[in-house]
Parts: structure tokens; C-alpha cells; sequence
């Protein structure tokens, strides 16, 4: 089985261009071994299908996400046993609604990983804030780790990487 890195986000609403930037960067320096990188931008639809038909058991999705951080503060969220928390929406392609479609569909992934950045700025605007900019090398470090199975998570100086812990559903 192998692992969807999904880049998503729309890059005309500034830093919610993150999760593509970071795909971009991934597939400029190479993927790993059994690694898709993909930027999926704003269609979940696609995404869904692509889990369903693409026989993989890993996904890391990689995307803006507001938790109320210092912008570009990069964050680890396993959502394996869980949905996505309602915080977490990328714009019209919301994760959990991704993931349910993917379990309508019959589809089945051992391990779902997000790989989140605190935004600056989700204005109409092309192109990533600074501080966003900045996070999208850790990040793209980080989707790497966690694909290797590293469990240590660490940024750049002045880059702070959160892992943040979900509650599993009953």
C-alpha cells in the first residue's frame, strides 16, 4: 500500500494556498518511495474518489488551519479514529466531509494525518504571508517524518510545530 501526500487550499485567498505551496515544494525536491504527491486545490470530490481508487492506506493531508496560533505555526493533527474537528474547513472542501464520502464510497484508510498551518491572511490575494511562507519548509519536513515513521517533530528557528491530540469518536 502506499501514502497520498493532498495538498489542498484555494491560492487566491492567500495563506489558504498553504497546503498546495507545500505540495509544490514536496514534488520539486522529490518524493519519497511509494509517495503520491498531489495538489488537489478546492476538490474534495476528486480527492474522495482518488482515495477510494488509488489503493492507499496512508493520506497526509496538507492544509491551512485556524486554531487560533501565532500565523505559521505549523500543527500535526491525527484524525485516523476521528472526523475532522468543525474548526478545521478549508474553504469548501472540508476534510470530515471528504473522509465520510470516502467511507460512503467503501473506501478504507489505516491512517489519516493533517498537516496544518495557522494562516495570516485568507483575503483575495495570490501568494502566501510571510510568516506562512516561512512555515512551508518545516512542513514539508514534517509531512516527510511522519511519512518515514519519525515520531520527533521540529521546525526551523522562530517555526513552531504542534502536535495536536484529537478525541476519539464513541
Amino acid at each position: 500500500m502506499s501514502t497520498l501526500v493532498a495538498g489542498v487550499g484555494n491560492i487566491l485567498l492567500g495563506d489558504d494556498g498553504f497546503g498546495v505551496q507545500v505540495a509544490r515544494h514536496l514534488r520539486r525536491t522529490g518524493p519519497p518511495p511509494r509517495v503520491t504527491i498531489a495538489d488537489y486545490g478546492t476538490s474534495g470530490l476528486h480527492l474522495a474518489f482518488d482515495l477510494c481508487s488509488g489503493g492507499y492506506s496512508t493520506v497526509v493531508l496538507v492544509d491551512a488551519l485556524g486554531r487560533g496560533y501565532e500565523p505559521g505555526t505549523v500543527s500535526l493533527v491525527d484524525l485516523t479514529d476521528v472526523r475532522a474537528p468543525s474548526e478545521v474547513d478549508a474553504h469548501g472542501m472540508r476534510p470530515d466531509v471528504v473522509l465520510d464520502l470516502v467511507d460512503t464510497l467503501g473506501g478504507h484508510l489505516d491512517r489519516v494525518l493533517l498537516v496544518g498551518c495557522e494562516p495570516a491572511s485568507v483575503d483575495h490575494q495570490v501568494g502566501l504571508s510571510p510568516p506562512v511562507a516561512a512555515a512551508v519548509e518545516p512542513a514539508a519536513r514534517l509531512v516527510r517524518s511522519v511519512i518515514s515513521g519519525q515520531s520527533e517533530i521540529d521546525g526551523a528557528p522562530g517555526i513552531t510545530v504542534r502536535r495536536i491530540e484529537t478525541q476519539r469518536e464513541e
